[in-house]
């Protein structure tokens, strides 16, 4: 059972300290969360716990679906957990314009799989965009174009995917003929992937199709243009027929980068490859002489528009961890003068002075 679901022997020996400490506690791969505590699947099938102690500082910490958690008994006879396993790899992207710190979308995944519908206008920016956090995360990206049954000319979209996410395997399929899914079926067998898109992509008709039951619930589509509504509100853990898992996420209105440097270059390989070429290694790709990348744009080889693209999601990169860095660190400023203010409480109450009375200047006279 729990081989099905993405155990294998690296995380038996992280699990193993906890077992020898307390041989009541068992493994389990959280299936979902919510605030009371969250839905996991154990070798005896699934249970609820809830969770000790006081939550992460960091978001990208917490309890998510796709992680492995140790999972023990409550004095009261319940489930509780006791300690997340290390992950193998997270799926993060940026969080509020007030937060510091990441958001995790799922844990201990390998394809994230990018659902694109074939009845909006595909917008290769917006999927460069999704490769770079698949790449970002250690995961392998698979782009599937959905609702291909609403297109007239797949082939064409297709390759303009292909050429937006060199590397990532594209497929397309429809979920209402079936054509595509038998192809993509085996491409996710045995694998935890994570399923990504927009509101409306056609994600939660295609986990049924993956999954071969009405895993998720299903919104009838728009009469006028085949477009989807927003379907997905949790995000569930769903086990494949032959082996595997499939991780639903709730349609994203947008997503940010986060710590995504190295994901941006390997969604823009060929101008990263092109720039060892150029003379000088600090090229900014604009004017300088000997710019190899620059060259390949005249030429025609490199469209202008990957490399815009390119410069425009290594900005944003940029920027949003300038902005974490300053945020975290008025966080840390912020919390050490709490633990002052708790220091000083704890002082005055230990030398039986009233709280918040003062030092020195305060004694009387």
């Amino acid at each position: 059972m729990l081989r099905r679901i993405g155990w294998d022997d690296a995380f038996a020996g992280a699990f193993r300290p906890y077992h020898a400490t307390d041989p009541r506690v068992v493994p389990g791969r959280i299936a979902r969360v919510d605030r009371g505590g969250c839905e996991l699947l154990t070798a005896d099938g699934p249970v609820r716990a809830g969770f000790t102690g006081r939550p992460a500082t960091d978001p990208t910490e917490r309890a998510c679906t796709g992680d492995w958690a140790v999972v023990g008994p409550t004095a009261d006879g319940g489930r509780e957990i006791r300690a997340l396993l290390p992950r193998r790899s997270a799926f993060l992207r940026s969080g509020s314009s007030k937060s510091a710190r990441g958001h995790v979308l799922a844990a201990n995944v390998d394809i994230s799989l990018i659902a694109v519908s074939l009845a909006d206008e595909l917008v290769v920016s917006r999927l460069e965009r999704f490769v770079a956090l698949a790449w970002a995360a250690g995961t392998r990206p698979v782009v599937v174009l959905t609702k291909g049954d609403l297109a007239s000319d797949v082939a064409h979209l297709a390759a303009d995917a292909q050429a937006a996410a060199p590397g990532a395997g594209v497929h397309a399929v429809s979920a209402l003929t079936g054509d595509g899914v038998d192809r993509l079926a085996a491409q996710l067998r045995g694998a935890s992937t994570v399923l990504l898109g927009l509101s409306g992509a056609g994600k939660s008709t295609l986990a049924n199709a993956l999954t071969g039951r009405e895993s998720q619930r299903v919104q009838s589509t728009r009469g006028r243009d085949g477009r989807g509504r927003h379907t997905t509100t949790t995000r569930d853990l769903l086990p494949l027929p032959e082996g595997g898992v499939l991780l639903d996420t709730p349609g994203l209105r947008g997503v940010g980068l986060w710590q995504a440097a190295e994901g941006v270059g390997a969604t823009f390989g060929e101008i990263e490859q092109l720039a060892q070429g150029c003379r000088f290694g600090d090229c900014g790709h604009r004017a300088e002489p000997g710019c190899a990348v620059l060259a390949a744009i005249e030429d025609g080889s490199v469209p202008q528009r990957r490399l815009d693209s390119y410069r425009k999601l290594l900005r944003e990169n940029e920027r949003l961890a300038a902005r974490a860095d300053v945020l975290l660190r008025a966080e840390q400023l912020k919390e050490w003068k709490r633990r002052a203010a708790q220091g000083r409480w704890e002082s005055d109450v230990k030398r039986g002075r009233a709280p918040g009375s003062g030092g020195r200047g305060s004694r009387r006279r």
